[in-house]
């Protein structure tokens, strides 16, 4: 009973709230003259504070046009802006920057929600040891990383010197497809310096010595344990293919939109993506850095 009666109490507040902020949202109209969408473009400075609003604004509209702006064909967005116009009843020729500031907005959205389809599309594309773009792909990888040491054959124990895990890589990229595979490659090519910094960090671990002190204090088990992680290493491409999944899952979070509304003037790209994958990649060489044995 308690349960059903805060269940109510949540519905009716809900419901309270929503007719509260219409009825301030009416007020406001008529106090100003202008419309929600128009107070968010004229209030707010461009970038990821406008674009947030002006979305949230769209997808809890009560019309259908408003709600479904937000989900548009990238080449239906002028005339949708055209529409809402009409249906607010603003006058283009009176309020010509509104229409340019919406367009903004909407091509970042809708880029946004592409993006992740892009993204998912990728990585839910199994890498093919028979397409040969795949394979020229993880070949580059290896000239990237390696490129003073050739590749003796395309199964081989040398790729365990890049971070794979046996023979063979294609087995590594089962959790995230090609995906994985691309953010590899683009950190390796287009931020050379970095990738050989994290690659030769993970082929020499950091140790440090173990003073008679700190042996004393161990147990057996503990003494085991920290015998074993001694060393601070790590595996560069599966490293890089977990931090792949990091960058899926704030991307389709919405963890991103912050950062993709206010370095992409229109809509976010792979490319963004992938340097946002290299910007964790730089993280994790500083968290590397810092990090002492066993802390």
């Amino acid at each position: 009973m308690k349960h059903f009666l805060r269940m109510l109490i949540q519905v009716c507040l809900y419901f309270y709230c929503k007719f509260l902020w219409r009825c301030l949202k009416f007020v406001m109209r008529k106090l100003t003259g202008r419309c929600e969408l128009q107070r968010i473009c004229y209030n707010t400075k461009p970038g990821a504070s406008r674009t947030m609003k002006i979305e949230t604004s769209l997808r809890d509209s009560k019309s259908k046009l408003l709600q479904t702006s937000v989900s548009v064909h990238p080449d239906a967005i002028e005339k949708t802006i055209e529409d809402i116009m009409e249906l607010k009843k603003i006058n283009p020729d009176v309020n010509p920057q509104l229409g340019i500031s919406l367009q903004a907005c909407l091509l970042q959205i809708v880029g946004y929600r592409n993006l992740i389809a892009d993204v998912e599309k990728l990585r839910r594309e199994p890498y093919d040891s028979d397409n040969p773009q795949h394979e020229e792909m993880l070949l580059k990888l290896w000239k990237f990383l390696k490129p003073n040491t050739p590749l003796e054959s395309r199964i081989s124990k040398q790729w365990c010197e890049i971070g794979f895990q046996g023979d063979d890589p294609k087995t590594d990229f089962r959790g995230m497809g090609l995906l994985g595979l691309y953010n590899l490659q683009y950190f390796a090519e287009r931020d050379a310096t970095a990738a050989q910094q994290v690659l030769s960090d993970s082929l020499h671990p950091k140790c440090r010595d173990i003073t008679k002190e700190e042996i004393s204090k161990f147990s057996k088990a503990e003494w085991e344990k920290k015998r074993m992680d001694k060393a601070i290493g790590y595996s560069f491409a599966i490293v890089g293919i977990n931090i792949t999944d990091l960058a899926y899952n704030l991307l389709v979070s919405g963890a991103l939109k912050t950062h993709f509304y206010n370095i992409a003037p229109e809509a976010p790209t792979l490319s963004h993506f992938q340097q946002t994958f290299c910007y964790l990649m730089h993280d994790f060489i500083s968290f590397g850095s810092k990090r002492t044995p066993w802390t």
